[in-house]
């Protein structure tokens, strides 16, 4: 079942659901109430690439032209305008027109959706947020991140935490689950303008189920356990040898991918002795503790980063035999992995000191990636090492990054970077610490302050000299006008990278913007 036919199949079970719903409640619904609008026009000047930080986390809606700017304009009526009835219907509309953009015209989002109680349904492309994290001061999840462009997809989802019948309040649960394609067939197409790998036709998927233990009313304590997993599988891939000879790789689209993808299972075409799960399969565990009070609040979390089994369970099945048994199990043998990839986080709320009301620590490490070797078992050597990860590469897919930006955490270099053409992650071994903090001194005013240092490594496959150290800093304000210029609001960010894995940049982004209901 291609990716089309099961839009076209949900959508169509979603509008006759709506088409059963009474007819005066139908009568009584107005699809403008609370359509919102907001006209933006944004330009970045630079010396060197736009710095990192006026780059990433922005949903792919940036550039790294030494000038570069857009108009936007969007539209939404978001679920909640329907939040006292017991469904409800969004939609939204953004469209940009840009200059020095890897697109001149953008559809950025185009979406409709409608929940049911607690669930929803969206379907088309919609920017969604980071969970678990400051989507402002983080540098970003490291699986379901905010730094690439949006997947058009057919999303089912509790988006708030729901409180189950049992627990007596204080189990609450989240989720999601989508399929969906990547939209930048053309462009790889274009970037890698040579013999190097690209796709086409990549479907995406994505799942994720949070859970909460707490009890607002009762205790300021609370915890979050998250799995956050994605992968893309179908389509076309084309890979080329030290000849440059073309190999054409083309996994199956099908219902029994679609399931492949779910679960995961399966393998990729070509694949017979040594098998993987079918396409470019990869996740985080995610946890925070909160605690918080009337004046101040306080969070720990952390995302564990895992691109295969190794990382995922911490260890890899060996015990295989020799001779004629090489390829069978003999014994229950283990080889364990340690505990060493990890982002680690602090967020402090100062809900009553205006002027610094927010601060975020984060420490990131992807050193180790289960370690420096890969060895398959064979007929001589019967031990299975499952290391070298490469974060976020694959062999057959381009890597998890969609119109040339990682779709995690953009500390990972992303493709769009690469002068040689290549999409590929070049930077996937680092550690780094993330400091974020703002604030709102007045009703109008706002601000933050985004510094981080990392120490790079490159790859496995292709290390850096010698460790490099990086420096991306950013400031930034917004202000929003009040009276006869209520709606309108002006943004300006100064942002500067130093060290080899980016180059030495800097810049400065100024955005005006104007926002306002239609009804009014």
């Amino acid at each position: 079942m291609h990716m089309n036919k099961l839009s076209f199949l949900i959508t169509a079970f979603w509008l006759s659901f709506c088409a059963q719903v009474s007819a005066d409640d139908a009568d009584k619904r107005d699809l403008t109430e609370g359509l919102a609008y907001r006209a933006e026009l944004q330009q970045s000047f630079s010396h060197g690439k736009t710095p990192l930080w006026l780059n990433a986390n922005k949903h792919g809606l940036s550039s790294l032209k030494t000038s570069n700017g857009y108009a936007r304009f969007r539209v939404v009526r978001p679920l909640a305008a329907d939040s006292a009835r017991k469904w409800g219907i969004g939609y939204g509309a953004d469209l940009v027109g840009a200059y020095n953009y890897t697109s001149h015209v953008i559809i950025h989002q185009a979406y409709a959706e409608g929940r049911l109680w607690h669930g929803t349904l969206t379907v088309g492309s919609k920017e969604f947020p980071m969970e678990l994290k400051n989507n402002t001061l983080s540098s970003g999840s490291q699986t379901l991140g905010i730094n690439a462009r949006p997947v058009p997809q057919v999303r089912i989802a509790l988006p708030e935490y729901w409180t189950l019948p049992f627990g007596k309040k204080w189990i609450h649960f989240k989720g999601h689950l989508a399929y969906g394609r990547f939209t930048d067939d053309n462009w790889q197409k274009d970037f890698s303008a040579g013999p190097y790998k690209h796709s086409k036709g990549v479907l995406y998927h994505s799942k994720a189920g949070y859970l909460k233990i707490g009890n607002a009313q009762k205790s300021p304590l609370s915890l979050e356990l998250g799995l956050e997993m994605a992968s893309q599988f179908g389509g076309k891939m084309y890979i080329y040898d030290s000849m440059n000879r073309e190999l054409y790789y083309h996994n199956p689209s099908n219902f029994k991918a679609f399931f492949n993808a779910l679960i995961p299972a399966g393998s990729d075409d070509k694949e017979s002795t040594y098998k993987n799960a079918e396409g470019n399969v990869l996740g985080s565990y995610t946890l925070r503790l909160n605690y918080e009070k009337d004046d101040w609040g306080v969070s720990l979390y952390a995302d564990h980063f895992f691109d295969d089994h190794s990382a995922m369970f911490f260890i890899a099945k060996g015990g295989y035999g020799n001779g004629a048994n090489w390829d069978t199990r003999s014994s229950t043998d283990f080889m364990a992995y340690n505990l060493r990839d990890i982002m680690l986080g602090a967020e402090i709320k100062l809900k009553r000191l205006p002027w610094l009301n927010n601060i975020v620590l984060e420490y990131l490490y992807t050193k180790y990636q289960s370690g420096p070797l890969y060895h398959d078992h064979t007929t001589l050597v019967s031990d299975q090492i499952s290391g070298r990860d490469e974060y976020y590469n694959h062999g057959l897919y381009p890597g998890w990054q969609h119109w040339g930006q990682v779709m995690g955490n953009p500390l990972f270099r992303s493709p769009i970077y690469n002068n040689d053409h290549h999409i590929e992650i070049y930077n996937n071994r680092f550690s780094a610490v993330h400091l974020g903090f703002g604030g709102q001194p007045t009703p109008q005013l706002e601000y933050r302050v985004l510094a981080t240092y990392q120490n790079a490594l490159g790859t496995y496959n292709a290390p850096y000299k010698k460790p490099e150290d990086n420096y991306y800093l950013l400031a930034d304000a917004t202000y929003k006008f009040t009276g006869k210029l209520s709606g309108w609001s002006i943004r300006g960010g100064l942002a500067f990278d130093w060290g080899y894995t980016l180059g030495n940049n800097k810049g400065f982004q100024l955005t005006v913007a104007k926002q306002g209901l239609f009804n009014r």
